[in-house]
């Protein structure tokens, strides 16, 4: 999946749909909603040094602030 850099109001609108979903008991249909909310770069930083940058990838975790912030090459590093 593409991501992409979203909006205060885009991240919001996201975060709103995955506390209603997991209400409605959809866990996991909200775990994968929440994958496409852009980690901030503190955050992937820190998940990709205990867990790897490979896990981030696979999960396909929303990564476009951290390479915004570290460039396009800073899960290899």
């Amino acid at each position: 999946m593409e991501h992409k850099l979203m909006t205060e109001h885009e991240k919001a609108d996201i975060l709103m749909k995955v506390f209603a979903l997991r209400d409605e008991g959809k866990k996991e249909e909200a775990n994968e909603l929440f994958k496409t909310f852009p980690l901030p770069a503190h955050l992937a930083k820190i998940l990709k040094e205990q867990f790897g940058a490979d896990l981030l990838v696979s999960e396909g975790y929303n990564l476009v602030e951290a390479e915004a912030e570290y460039g396009q090459s800073w899960l290899a590093s």
